[in-house]
């Protein structure tokens, strides 16, 4: 199976290239300028994603058999600072991609998030009312309309959580970004009462290629890990992993009336009910146990952490 995948240097990317690569699959991969080399890639390709006529072009002469788009602002703060880069990578950009598929007859297969919710009435069932509190969460609950809209018999939307694991950039995933702290002497204030339920992006990408196969799935789904968590547990269970000190690697509990002016933007309680994917799909949910035996210490600290 030909796979095209936007996004393919970043974190879920990555990921995605390699598992396809292992299931057998030809991936054609779409990078940024800065990009190195991606394993899993058949072809990388260097491309402007915010360019349509270039999109376009590169995807008829690739007619690949299924479109795999991991590529967005993902982060809420950058989606704040530039409205219009985010809304062209996470609205437009994926919304081009549907209406390509549409018309190669490709399968569709489109990554959201667990923020088009509030956080108020968890765990999400995939039929509960999306109400997303900050922008990040709107955009991408307008690409799933629009891919929805644009290719409903081809596509199939997997709304992804907090992701774990070891990003390409060892900066990227939840234990790298606490080490990041640590290492400059920062401490992470963590909320008691904001929950998550966190999965790896190998564990993500696994479920993606599978999704590729399984063609008679569509709509929007929903994946995670198998527990929901507080992003203050999360950081004790981390520090604990790597067998760090309160000291070394110290960590301040917080709770959402703590931060007044920021905490309506960020949602509370994202927990997901993973049906119906859990029951028809090979790959299962990662505990947070059988996460943390997969990190390692990132690159980019590793001579602080040997210092410790």
């Amino acid at each position: 199976m030909k796979i095209f995948l936007t996004g393919a240097s970043g974190f879920v990317g990555a990921a995605v290239a390699e598992a396809a690569h292992r299931r057998g699959h030809h991936v054609v991969g779409v990078v940024g300028r800065t990009a190195t080399a991606v394993a899993g890639l058949a072809q990388q390709i260097t491309l402007d994603l915010a360019v349509p006529h270039a999109v376009t072009s590169v995807l008829l002469e690739n007619f690949p058999d299924v479109i795999v788009n991991c590529a967005a602002v993902s982060e809420p703060a950058l989606c704040d600072a530039d409205p219009a880069r985010s809304d062209t990578l996470n609205i437009a950009l994926p919304t081009q991609l549907a209406q390509l598929a549409h018309h190669l007859c490709a399968r569709f297969v489109h990554v959201s998030t667990e923020q088009v919710f509030d956080g108020m009435a968890a765990p999400y069932a995939i039929g509960d009312r999306p109400n997303p509190v900050n922008l990040y969460g709107r955009q991408k609950l307008l690409s799933e309309r629009a891919v929805t809209a644009a290719a409903r018999a081809f596509a199939v939307t997997v709304r992804a959580p907090l992701l774990s694991g070891n990003s390409p950039s060892g900066r990227r995933s939840l234990h790298e970004r606490l080490f990041a702290d640590w290492a400059t002497g920062q401490t992470p204030r963590l909320y008691t009462d904001e929950i998550r339920q966190p999965c790896t992006a190998g564990n993500l990408a696994e479920v993606l290629v599978e999704l590729c196969e399984r063609t008679n799935l569509h709509g929007v789904m929903h994946w995670a890990g198998s527990e929901p968590l507080s992003r203050y547990e999360l950081g004790c269970r981390v520090r604990a992993y790597f067998k760090l000190t309160e000291k070394s690697a110290p960590i301040t509990a917080i709770t959402r009336a703590d931060t007044p002016a920021a905490s309506p933007l960020r949602p509370a309680n994202l927990a997901l009910d993973l049906q119906p994917l859990v029951g028809v799909l090979k790959t299962q949910p990662e505990s947070f146990e059988a996460q943390l035996d997969q990190l390692v210490v990132p690159p980019p600290f590793r001579e602080w952490y040997h210092q410790q």
